[in-house]
């Protein structure tokens, strides 16, 4: 059985983060997705560490791989004569179009909403930016780490006696794209319903903003200014990572968020009900607060005296608690592998390789990993003549002026 966006072909003109993820969600429920690149500008993912075996070079970053997987590889320098022969068979070709760079880059191209839309009146294009295509900072460079600072979130993150932490990462990178992902599929159903393709301009620091909605609101109603304050949680206590015994050399952790008093109660009766959990005081959240170093204290004394796993087994599932993942962790996780969440493929130069699966699973068209990244330029000769209908000796000659590229090494 095919996938719900069979049917749907997707020109992914972007690069990095946002863009990538976008279309690689896309093809995994059955799009079928043209990633085109160029020597001339390559995506700086390719060049970004895991690599294969720790060797270098532009088909061994898995970084770039695991954001690319299910798509098919162009190589074309869109700057070229022949590149924009290609650019325009990918627009009449295309239902989506993905790009993600600053603003006005595409239009300089001569590729912008406006000269596609001409080719194709029903095209969809997504531009995801920093900040939008308008604004005063419609121009400003940087990646997911700098938006994660302009968005609020370092400002949240870490101690309240040290300096602003950040999220682990291009942090809205990882929001943005499912957002980008539900616009698009929105404006393939108006388009589907009217005949009438659209513009979607993405402000990643908007999407960013949409995870911080319940500290805006606090604000905009108390005046109140959510700052960092390590673990804890205005509405939670314990609410905290604890220190377990190390196992295999290496530190352990366990968080525990305590939301309740029920779950005060259930936590009491984990620990056997020691004298000091009969605090009065304690059995309130207000009063959990007040008392929340000598509770950190007491819980962490606790923890650190078993494992995680006799933790967890102890907690759950009366009290919500969970294991300090690190990768290796995440990788043995037997819930992870239960659910089968990576999918290996096979790549032409790293070899047998992990890919990140489904966050949702449909019953009737699931999510499918269909094959590993691309190479640079891998698929040319299949797009080029299946897809987009050039003749052989068209592509030759494309090739001989420089306009279509491969590095299969």
């Amino acid at each position: 059985m095919g996938g719900p966006l069979d049917g749907v072909n997707v020109w992914d003109a972007s690069w990095v983060g946002v863009g990538p993820l976008t279309a690689r969600y896309l093809a995994e429920y059955g799009a079928t997705v043209v990633r085109t690149e160029s020597t001339r500008s390559v995506d700086v993912l390719r060049k970004a560490p895991p690599f294969k075996d720790g060797v270098p070079g532009l088909n061994r970053s898995q970084f770039f791989a695991d954001y690319n997987a299910s798509k098919l590889g162009l190589g074309v320098d869109l700057s070229t004569d022949g590149g924009r022969r290609v650019a325009a068979r990918l627009t009449a070709w295309a239902d989506v179009v993905v790009e993600a760079f600053t603003p006005g880059v595409m239009d300089r191209l001569g590729l912008g909403y406006d000269r596609l839309r001409a080719v194709n009146p029903s095209l969809i294009m997504l531009s995801t930016s920093m900040n939008g295509q308008t604004g005063p900072r419609r121009g400003f460079a940087g990646f997911g780490t700098v938006l994660a600072a302009m968005s609020g979130y370092c400002e949240l993150t870490g101690w309240p006696d040290r300096d602003p932490g950040s999220p682990y990462g291009a942090y809205t990178d990882f929001i943005g794209q499912r957002f980008a992902a539900v616009a698009v599929l929105a404006a393939l159903e108006h388009r589907d319903r009217t005949g009438e393709g659209q513009h979607i301009d993405l402000s990643q620091m908007e999407t960013g903003l949409m995870f911080l909605a319940p500290e805006l609101v606090d604000h905009q109603l108390t005046g109140h200014v959510a700052t960092r304050d390590g673990n804890r949680d205005r509405a939670a206590a314990p609410h905290g990572v604890f220190p377990c015994l190390p196992e295999g050399g290496r530190e352990r952790w366990v968080a525990i968020a305590v939301t309740g008093d029920d779950q005060w109660t259930a936590l009491r009766r984990a620990l056997g009900e020691p004298a000091w959990a009969a605090d009065p005081r304690l059995a309130t959240l207000s009063g959990r607060k007040e008392q929340e170093d000598r509770l950190e204290r007491a819980l962490a004394a606790w923890t650190s005296a078993r494992t995680v796993a006799e933790v967890v087994g102890t907690l759950q599932p009366e009290v919500p608690a969970g294991p300090v993942h690190d990768a290796r962790g995440l990788q043995s996780d037997p819930q992870v592998a239960h659910r089968g969440y990576f999918r290996p493929q096979r790549h032409p130069v790293m070899g047998m390789m992990p890919y990140e699966g489904a966050q949702a699973e449909l019953s009737l068209t699931p999510y499918r990993v269909t094959k590993a990244a691309p190479l640079l330029g891998e698929d040319n000769e299949r797009v080029l003549t299946e897809l987009l209908g050039f003749t052989a000796d068209e592509v030759a000659a494309l090739a001989a002026e420089g306009a279509v590229e491969q590095v299969l090494d």
